[in-house]
């Protein structure tokens, strides 16, 4: 197989898009993490769906807290690459 030449389009495009690629199933696996947890809360302590909901609520809000903060993350990193 062939390498592309590190030049081309594809190569950049892939170099660029890469950081990326993992945040959308970050996110998907914080949110699926919280909702199993509550519901092993709810069956421990026989609490109906109470802490499968502020489990999907919280998780929720750390998944899109860590996306948010990565993406300014990564693009201040570029911002400052291009800088150089």
């Amino acid at each position: 197989m062939q390498k592309p030449d590190e030049n081309s389009g594809f190569a950049k495009s892939i170099r660029e898009a890469g950081p990326y690629l993992g945040l959308g199933l970050q996110l998907a696996v914080t949110i699926v993490a919280m909702v199993f947890l509550g519901s092993w809360l709810d069956g421990k302590f026989d609490t109906g769906y109470l802490f499968t909901l502020l489990g999907g609520i919280l998780g929720i809000s750390f998944g899109i807290y860590n996306l948010i903060k990565t993406v300014n993350d990564l693009e201040k990193r570029r911002n400052d690459a291009q800088k150089k």
